[in-house]
Order: structure tokens, then C-alpha cells, then sequence
């Protein structure tokens, strides 16, 4: 087992591998010693602002000088395979971000390979760790809400419109064949079975609302979990909601039970409705508008450290994340057939 200071190395120098390298690079224990991209001057800008001693832009001979305890990888999901395979090869624990490989099949590839290889592969699948969804499982584990009935999740971040679209951002969005599901509302499929646990089945109706992209940026899937409790996901990137960073929440949350409901709104709040009454409290709880989404993905990365360390339980390896992507292709198949998908089996990939 690797001891402190866990040596990191990044491949990627793209728009949101800034959060990676921002919380690598305040986290105890951890050295974020090189960062690698094939355009050297991005990979130079990150390492000159989170003091990362050493720039690389071939990823092999990265890891065959540092020689690192874990390599992060965050480029977009085309790349994710061959990295991989190289980082297994290696004998390298590996986390790779989302949205992880390009389909299915491929992701399975993936974990296979890393566990003919005998290394740890795990998935930067952040939502689950954004405070707000934190705290929900708390006041649900509680029993806060007595009998849950559902929830809803109302995507609504307003960057989608027009030619332009995500262009400034992450331009490969423009051409991904699946991108509302595949690459956004995967966080939504991961954080509902962490607050519900796991669905039985799915029904979908996806669209694309505006002609100057490949995929989908619309639709709906409701997953049911079970004893009548289900979770509806409608999303919209054409449409915004009321926040200052409509990127913090996304959009806002509904949950219903039978003593209490709950209310996440744009700007992180928690809201809470007894049973009977009609105005919504205020619910406070500890969190700071640092980093993505609440710090989420510090607190992915920490979470990833404390199992590299100390052995703490993991979520998110890429063996269990194969179950979201199952969930992911049932629901491209529900809205392609119109029916609604069985999802027995999904757990076992």
C-alpha cells in the first residue's frame, strides 16, 4: 500500500481538469508532482499556477520517469481506453474522468483491463459528493422525510443555445453523437442510485433542441426504484434557472415524502416543507462555494486518497460505475423503441 505523500501525475490540461489540479494541489498527503498535455503551453499554464514541478507531453514517458502512485486521467472519453491500457501496463492505480470511454462495451474493455492488470481503476463521477446531495442522504438515512414517494431533478444550466454552444468551453460537446445522457445526466443516474438505490427499470423520451449539434440536448427519463418510489430527470441545456453560477447546482431538486419535502434550489440551498404546511425552511448545513459544484471534486479526490491510504470503502470504482452506464444505453434504447427497459442484470454489467 502506497504511504503519504501519495505521488499524482495528470494527463489533460483541458477546461475542467483545472478543478482536478486546483484540489490536488491544496490536499494533504498528496505531491502533484507533473502534468502532461500534448499542447505543452496548456500543460505549462496549469503547472505555473498550481506549482506542479514537472510538464510532460508524451503521457508514457511521464509515467515512465515519475513512476507515480496514481495517474489522473482527464481528457474526453475517445482517449480514455489507450490511456488506460497504458497505465495498467505500467502497474498504475488510475482514475479516469467522465464521461468514461465511449460506450458500454468499451468501458467494460476498460475495466477488464484493469483488473486483468490488477489495478485500481476508479471513475470521477463528483455529484454524489456535492454537499447538497451529501446532506440529502443524511436527512434521508435519518428518516427526515418518513416514507419517500420520489424526486425530480430539473436540469436547466442555459448554455446551449445557439451555434456557439459550448464552444468556449468544451467544443468536443458540439459532435458527441449521445451527449445530454451520456455526458451530463450520467452524474444524475450515479446520484439517484446514491440517495434511492438501484432501479428496476427506466422509461425515456430524448430530443435534440438545437440543429447545431450531433446529440441529444433534451428529454426526460423517470428510473423506477422500486415500491413505487421514482426519480425524474428533465433536462434542458437551452433553458437556465434562477442562480448566480447556474454551473453550481444545474438546476434545482424536488424530493416528496410523507412526513416532509425538500427543496434544492440554484444557489446550493436546502429547503425543507413539513407535511401540512406551506412554507419553506430554510435547512442549514456546512458547505463552501470553493472549487466545482460545492468542492465536490476535492472531495471525490479525497475520498480516492483515503482508499488509497488507509483503505477506506470506495464508491465509484469503474467496475460499479459499469451499472450507470448500463442504466445510460437502457435509456437511449427506451427512447429510441419507446418503451419502457427492464433493467434487471444492470449491476452485473
Amino acid at each position: 500500500m502506497p504511504t503519504a505523500p501519495l505521488k499524482v501525475v495528470t494527463i489533460g490540461a483541458g477546461y475542467f481538469s483545472r478543478f482536478h489540479h486546483e484540489a490536488w494541489a491544496r490536499m494533504p498527503r498528496v505531491d502533484l508532482a507533473a502534468v502532461c498535455d500534448q499542447d505543452r503551453t496548456k500543460a505549462e499554464a496549469y503547472a505555473a499556477e498550481f506549482g506542479v514541478p514537472r510538464v510532460y507531453t508524451d503521457p508514457a514517458a511521464m509515467i515512465a520517469a515519475e513512476k507515480p502512485d496514481l495517474v489522473d486521467i482527464i481528457t474526453p472519453p475517445a482517449t480514455h481506453k489507450a490511456l488506460i491500457e497504458m497505465t495498467a501496463a505500467a502497474g498504475i492505480a488510475t482514475v479516469c474522468q467522465k464521461a468514461f470511454c465511449r460506450s458500454l462495451d468499451e468501458a467494460r474493455e476498460a475495466v477488464k483491463i484493469a483488473e486483468d492488470a490488477g489495478i485500481l481503476l476508479v471513475v470521477h463521477e463528483n455529484f454524489r459528493f456535492s454537499p447538497w446531495f451529501v446532506e440529502i442522504k443524511r436527512l434521508i438515512e435519518d428518516g427526515t422525510f418518513g416514507e419517500i414517494f420520489g424526486l425530480s431533478f430539473r436540469l436547466r444550466p442555459g448554455d446551449g443555445q445557439g451555434a456557439r454552444a459550448y464552444l468556449d468551453r468544451q467544443p468536443y460537446f458540439q459532435t458527441m453523437d449521445r451527449f445530454l445522457v451520456h455526458e451530463t445526466a450520467i452524474h444524475f443516474i450515479d446520484t439517484f442510485r446514491y440517495l434511492l438505490g438501484e432501479p428496476a427499470s427506466v422509461y425515456a423520451d430524448l430530443r435534440r433542441l438545437n440543429p447545431q449539434i450531433a446529440g441529444e440536448d433534451a428529454g426526460i427519463f423517470i428510473l423506477d426504484h422500486g415500491n413505487g418510489v421514482r426519480a425524474l430527470f428533465d433536462g434542458n441545456r437551452l433553458s437556465d434557472h434562477p442562480a448566480t453560477n447556474r454551473r453550481l447546482t444545474m438546476g434545482e431538486l424536488f424530493l416528496d415524502g410523507s412526513q416532509c419535502a425538500l427543496w434544492l434550489d440554484g444557489y446550493g440551498n436546502l429547503f425543507l416543507r413539513p407535511f401540512g404546511t406551506n412554507e419553506w425552511l430554510p435547512h442549514a448545513y456546512d458547505w463552501q462555494e470553493t472549487g466545482f459544484a460545492g468542492d465536490a471534486v476535492y472531495a471525490t479526490e479525497a475520498h480516492i486518497v483515503a482508499h488509497i491510504l488507509d483503505g477506506a470503502p470506495l464508491h465509484n470504482s469503474a467496475a460499479d460505475y459499469l451499472t450507470n452506464l448500463a442504466v445510460e444505453d437502457a435509456i437511449y434504447r427506451s427512447s429510441q423503441d419507446g418503451v419502457r427497459v427492464d433493467l434487471a442484470g444492470a449491476r452485473s454489467g
